[in-house]
């Protein structure tokens, strides 16, 4: 398995929007949308899981998330494991390249928001909000030092 930063210009870029796009989480289609608009910033960057041609997973590491009026940035968004492949530790991985890669560019925190209660804990994030997201929903802010 391999973990790739990738971004439009990339040859896996089609291939991810798709996967996004059919996956059976609810925010897929959201994260293929804004790859298919281009909708990033020069620093953004959509992180897949690949084991040969077969896309596993993703994630994202992006400047705002679902949750409207606070400063924290930037998060690690949408991570998603294709269910054939959970229980290999393969969104650990992608979540440390993202951190790996927020470090590179300079930031010394990055943030997560989540509804699940002890999954990011176990990979160093600590809780430090709570907060509703833009449909209304009482989701968790979470926070780990690059």
């Amino acid at each position: 398995m391999e973990i790739k930063a990738i971004q439009a210009t990339d040859e896996l870029w089609n291939q991810a929007i798709q996967y996004a796009n059919n996956c059976s989480w609810k925010a897929g289609p959201f994260l293929a949308k804004k790859m298919l608009n281009n909708d990033f910033s020069d620093w953004e960057r959509v992180f897949i899981a690949v084991e040969g041609v077969n896309l596993m997973g993703y994630c994202s590491l992006v400047e705002t998330d679902c949750i409207p009026d606070v400063s924290y940035t930037p998060y690690i968004s949408h991570v998603f494991v294709g269910e054939e492949y959970r229980g290999k530790r393969i969104s650990e991985h992608m979540i440390k390249a993202a951190l790996a890669y927020a470090k590179n560019i300079g930031f010394s925190k990055v943030y997560l928001v989540s509804g699940e209660k002890g999954l990011y804990e176990k990979y160093g994030f600590t809780k430090i909000d709570d907060k509703k997201d833009y449909w209304g929903n009482e989701e968790q802010i979470f926070c780990i030092n690059t």
